[in-house]
């Protein structure tokens, strides 16, 4: 197992994080306030960032998951609010349309897109249903060569700004797992509605969606037949992005914490020169290793999409991992790791939204549980299910 990355994803990545050492880190307490991080973005777009999910026939770099994990984490080591926002450009939406979709369609969004012109937004949640997809309520009718979109959903990432949403939705109303699909709806059409009702602790808002009717021709139907199955098969990219973020996250906290133990004194010395907090930093880089270690290997695992396992068992642990060493680098900075002058509790609140976005941790165990219990064959054991 070789997870040494190339000399070519080296050098993107130190492009990505000079841009986010040197503007990025400045700017990021203006984007507390829920304002969209549209400077960043256009820098984003200029230096290749956006168009890395994007097929190279439509102007795109078209690079792998973990060139995108790769990225995200330097993101995220400083600013949350951009992170998130870059997510929505490079993660499943994007996919989804450049699989799914017909040739129409990618070839007038997809372009916008590497450019930084078209925002993208993932509409799955509703009011009665998040992880739940086969609960959901929003339903689309076939008529004819149109298809009419009805429902709500709710807590949705930039839907108030989206060109267009990739939507979670029942087809003809048939129940059940086997009724959901996937429409792609623009944001201009008529009978939609997007009101951004929800500022998050992370900085940014999310949305209350509402579909009156809205009509759109048959072909923004891009999955129907078997759709959950493949819709969550690509939704395995969210489950190594979202993780990469709170890598970051976690990684950005470290980073503060080790300069504030060099600069910090008390008892008329350096208090990183105390055997406990050095311990500290040590179990937090320990943490944070590990979780890079597995959140890699899942980014490889597949391609256009992950294994399914392990990427579950990436983003449980990058998640939980990255709560608890955000939390431990505000200990290092001690009360004033509590304000908002110090970086530590603005890493500790964007990371608190892991563990709840893209399947929370708590129902990606039950899918890493039922692998393990369903599928181990006893005469090989866990060597056999070829995680390694």
């Amino acid at each position: 197992m070789d997870f040494r990355i190339s000399e070519e994803q080296r050098a993107f990545v130190e492009v990505v994080r000079r841009v986010c050492q040197k503007d990025f880190k400045a700017r990021a307490v203006r984007y507390l306030d829920g304002t969209w991080p549209d400077e960043n973005m256009k820098q984003l777009a200029e230096i290749g960032v956006l168009g890395m999910a994007v097929p190279q026939e439509y102007g795109g770099s078209g690079l792998g998951i973990l060139d995108t994990v790769l990225v995200l984490e330097e993101i995220g080591k400083v600013c949350y609010v951009t992170a998130m926002a870059a997510l929505g450009e490079v993660g499943v939406q994007t996919r989804i349309i450049s699989t799914y979709a017909p040739e129409s369609i990618k070839r007038r969004v997809l372009p916008r897109v590497v450019t930084g012109e078209a925002i993208l937004a993932i509409c799955m949640t509703e009011p009665d249903a998040g992880t739940d997809v086969p609960s959901y309520k929003t339903n689309c009718d076939i008529k004819g060569d149109r298809v009419v979109l009805n429902g709500v959903k709710t807590l949705i990432s930039r839907a108030d700004i989206a060109e267009m949403l990739v939507v979670f939705t029942r087809v003809n109303k048939m129940p059940g797992a086997a009724g959901i699909g996937c429409v792609l709806v623009p944001g201009g059409a008529k009978g939609f509605s997007a009101k951004a009702s929800y500022h998050t602790m992370g900085g940014e808002y999310l949305c209350e969606v509402v579909f009156d009717n809205v009509e759109l021709p048959l072909e923004n139907l891009v999955l129907r037949d078997n759709g959950m199955k493949r819709l969550l098969s690509a939704f395995n990219t969210q489950r190594c992005l979202n993780p990469a973020i709170c890598l970051g996250l976690a990684e950005g906290a470290l980073e503060e914490a080790v300069r504030y133990l060099r600069e910090r004194s008390a008892f008329g010395r350096k208090i990183g020169d105390f055997q406990g907090l050095r311990w500290k930093a040590a179990d937090m880089l320990i943490e944070i290793e590990a979780g890079r270690g597995l959140l890699y290997r899942a980014a490889v695992s597949g391609d256009p999409f992950p294994d399914p396992a392990l990427a579950a068992m990436a983003k449980i642990y990058c998640n939980e991992m990255s709560i608890r060493v955000t939390s431990e680098a505000i200990q290092v900075h001690g009360g004033y790791g509590f304000t908002d002058e110090f970086p530590v509790s603005r890493f500790f609140r964007g990371t608190r939204y892991g563990s709840l976005g893209g399947g929370t941790t708590e129902t990606l165990r039950n899918l890493v549980g039922r692998k393990l219990v369903e599928q181990m064959d006893l005469a090989t054991g866990v060597l056999g299910m070829r995680t390694f």
